[in-house]
């Protein structure tokens, strides 16, 4: 079973993400919004994704239970601090990875020009989504070339060489991708996109009875939350 939504579902679900940041709502609500983001992340073929998500903010949470029954304050804290900030973030990082992985540039374009955004918005947003993919391809290219230069690529290298791995990878990534970016909207501009007449898009998209009910569903426990509404 694949769910697939609309796009303009994945941003108001970001949105939502967004907005607990601010709200500081308790461990519970958290637990309960967390594994309802990770539900379409797992079932529009990413489960392996879903599952690391789940995994890792599990630890967090046990992380952040084992803080309070820590003697020494100091390093409960650290753990406290260290723990729930990065737990704070998840549903951001869960439904950004879950909008932009499983979502296309012309999907995005298509919904965000029936939400009646201005060209001048849409344009950067179609490049910034062109351009991390661009990236992590040229990030693939310079470890392929470093591995046939007999350069070590992996996790201890980073650790036993940082100031290497950073002059063999980050310099080339910084290089390269003012060029991507300049590619990339040389490119977006020479399909038309700048144009101001109207705009024609061949990709359909339209909001179905489970685009709806995920958002209920999803506004329902941030409702209770700050309102007692339900």
């Amino acid at each position: 079973m694949i769910l697939k939504l609309d796009p303009r579902t994945k941003l108001y679900c970001l949105l939502l993400a967004n907005a607990l940041l601010f709200l500081h709502v308790s461990l519970e609500v958290e637990i309960i919004i967390v594994a309802l983001f990770l539900i379409p992340f797992y079932f529009s073929n990413r489960r392996k994704s879903a599952l690391r998500f789940a995994l890792y903010y599990a630890v967090l949470v046990i992380l952040d239970v084992i803080s309070g029954s820590i003697t020494n304050r100091i390093l409960a804290s650290f753990i406290g601090l260290f723990s729930s900030g990065i737990r704070m973030m998840f549903p951001c990082l869960i439904s950004g990875a879950y909008a932009f992985t499983t979502t296309t540039p012309q999907e995005f374009i298509a919904a965000l020009r029936k939400m009646h955004v201005p060209e001048t918005v849409i344009i950067p947003c179609v490049v910034v989504i062109r351009y991390f993919p661009s990236l992590k391809e040229d990030y693939t290219q310079i470890r392929y070339a470093m591995a046939m230069r007999g350069i070590a690529t992996g996790t201890m290298a980073w650790i036993t060489h940082p100031a290497q791995m950073l002059e063999y990878i980050l310099i080339p990534l910084l290089m390269s991708s003012n060029t991507v970016a300049s590619d990339l909207s040389v490119a977006a501009l020479t399909k038309g996109i700048g144009i101001s007449t109207p705009h024609t898009c061949m990709t359909e998209i339209k909001m179905r009875w489970s685009d709806y009910m995920v958002i209920v569903v999803y506004t329902l426990p941030i409702l209770h939350y700050v309102g007692g509404v339900l």
